[in-house]
């Protein structure tokens, strides 16, 4: 008998979206299928998945023990979201090397269909970094008798969503900073920065707009920059490292001395990179945008205003406006409410209240008597008498409209 051979195996995923590219967020369900195709006859113990989460930190830092003794000190940290396993072919046995049990997978392709729900609880957002990662992946292991494993491990994408339509991070950013430069006995005047962004969310491919005041006080020539900037924190055993990236920068015009310069606006556009981590122990991915002063010969006046990059985009409020009118509007006509063209007039004051009831009201009351008490008997028959007239015959036009006269005062000449 001829054995047959493993031409290949494969993992795909039945993705949620349109691109094909799978990805997934907390309490998503994760679904697939493992594609075997084999020469000839195969006898099979098991086909298992195991599909995992992790975050992993490491690095070393080398140690000074005495003038000739040195040693490396390494740092490792692990968190883990979630650890699956599942059997699709077989069952687990202790000998491995049995055959009892075996199945025979017959020449051709197979699929073999696995499903698993990520947890409810957050999970950290994909990400490589220099001395971490957080991964996500599924593994396929075909074991037969005599023979080693098979094995393949396919990754996918998991977002930590970030909303920015949050009123945290709708929030305008703004500072302001001084400084005075100093040369021996002589003193300048100084350079002084005033920044400000609309909010404190964004999504990548969003352009920022700076707003900002640089005023050069000095006698040098200075340049106003900004720059967007990504900073990695890896903890472990109480202990970090920090990496800090630029992600995107501009340059504003040269700046002499007296001069003043203004952004209104100037735009700072946001590459394709990482959401921000905030949610996990052992790493961190930040970003802020940091408008400064390049100084000549001098420590640079800069600005740090914190930036949140976010997975969910802003929503317009014009929008906004046109789904809740869009919205109202099919109400109403589901309704069937319409509004006349002419307004109807009221009912009469004869139609509402009667001759009997205009009689029995104006007859004196107790508590009328009570009001009398307090209120100049003049003033209270004043009110009594207003109290019972009929209300003014209803008209679209104004019988008696205002008549300007020569005795109003007039709008002082500017």
């Amino acid at each position: 008998m001829v054995l047959g051979k493993v031409k290949s195996l494969a993992i795909s995923f039945d993705c949620l979206n349109d691109s094909n590219v799978p990805v997934y967020s907390s309490g998503d369900t994760v679904s697939g299928r493992v594609s075997l195709e084999v020469t000839g006859e195969i006898r099979v113990k098991s086909l298992k998945i195991h599909a995992r989460g992790h975050a992993k930190v490491r690095w070393t830092e080398s140690r000074n023990a005495g003038s000739n003794t040195a040693y490396t000190q390494n740092y490792t940290e692990e968190v883990e979201y979630f650890n699956h396993k599942d059997i699709l072919i077989g069952q687990e046995r202790d000998d491995d090397n049995s055959e009892e049990g075996l199945h025979t997978i017959h020449s051709g392709r197979h699929e073999y269909a696995f499903s698993f729900e990520l947890p409810q609880t957050p999970l950290a957002t994909s990400f490589e970094g220099k001395h971490g990662s957080v991964r996500y992946w599924v593994k396929a292991e075909l074991h037969r008798p005599w023979l080693l494993p098979v094995k393949l491990k396919k990754e996918f994408t998991v977002f930590e969503h970030i909303d920015i339509n949050t009123p945290s991070l709708l929030s305008p950013q703004a500072g302001t900073k001084e400084k005075t430069l100093c040369c021996w006995f002589c003193t300048s005047g100084p350079i002084s920065l005033s920044a400000k962004i609309e909010r404190k969310g964004y999504t990548p491919g969003e352009s920022i707009q700076i707003f900002a005041e640089i005023e050069n006080c000095s006698s040098r020539v200075v340049v106003p920059k900004a720059a967007i900037y990504q900073t990695q924190a890896f903890y472990a055993k109480g202990k970090m490292k920090e990496v800090k990236q630029l992600v995107a920068n501009l340059r504003g015009e040269s700046l002499s001395s007296g001069k003043t310069e203004t952004w209104n606006g100037k735009q700072l556009k946001i590459p394709p990179v990482s959401p921000s981590i905030l949610d996990c122990s052992i790493i961190r991915v930040e970003y802020s945008l940091m408008v400064y002063v390049d100084i000549p010969g001098a420590m640079d006046l800069f600005l740090n205003l914190p930036l949140v990059i976010g997975t969910i985009p802003l929503h317009p409020f014009g929008s906004r406006t046109s789904s809740v009118s869009s919205q109202c509007s099919m109400n109403m006509n589901w309704l069937g409410l319409t509004l006349p063209e002419r307004p109807e007039a009221p009912p009469s004051y004869a139609d509402v209240v009667t001759e009997e009831q205009r009689q029995s009201s104006l007859a004196p009351l107790g508590a009328c008597d009570d009001f009398e008490r307090v209120l100049p008997g003049p003033l209270f028959a004043y009110i009594q008498e207003f109290r019972f007239l009929p209300p003014p015959l209803y008209s679209e036009i104004d019988p008696n409209p205002d008549q300007p006269t020569d005795d109003r005062p007039s709008c002082p000449s500017r």
